[in-house]
């Protein structure tokens, strides 16, 4: 049986919906650019992170699943197949603190409200059960 491991965006500055993606969700945080992940960064021709092709969001602790942001050419060019949906106790407060870290409010509808991260995906919030 398979577990799932990754979720891969594609995207294309992958730093900002990285940072985003662990600011929005608790207990998360960007991969370290430790010695060996510069060095990687350096032999692709990339002098800072945040130029990085490949940026890892990972849980802090426990076995969820990861993120990677992949870099690719194409802008995105339809509404996204897939989306993450969060819960939060407080669906307002959350979409605010969203807002303030570069998410667009796009729509509420009914107990859930739509928002977009700073590349234009979409996701909902919504109420915890």
């Amino acid at each position: 049986m398979a577990v799932l491991r990754d979720v891969v965006f594609d995207c294309f500055h992958p730093a900002s919906p990285a940072r985003f993606r662990a600011a929005a969700l608790d207990g998360y945080e960007v991969g370290p650019y430790d010695d060996g992940e510069l060095e990687r960064l350096r032999r692709e021709g990339i002098e800072e992170p945040e130029d990085d092709s490949s940026v890892l969001v990972r849980p802090v602790s426990g076995a969820a699943p990861r993120s990677f942001f992949h870099k690719v050419p194409e802008p995105r060019s339809a509404k996204n197949r897939v989306h993450l949906d969060l819960w939060a106790e407080d669906v307002e407060a959350e979409a605010e603190r969203l807002v303030r870290r570069g998410a667009t409010r796009t729509a509420r509808v009914e107990d859930r409200v739509a928002v977009a991260d700073p590349e234009g995906n979409e996701f909902d919030v919504l109420p915890a059960e």
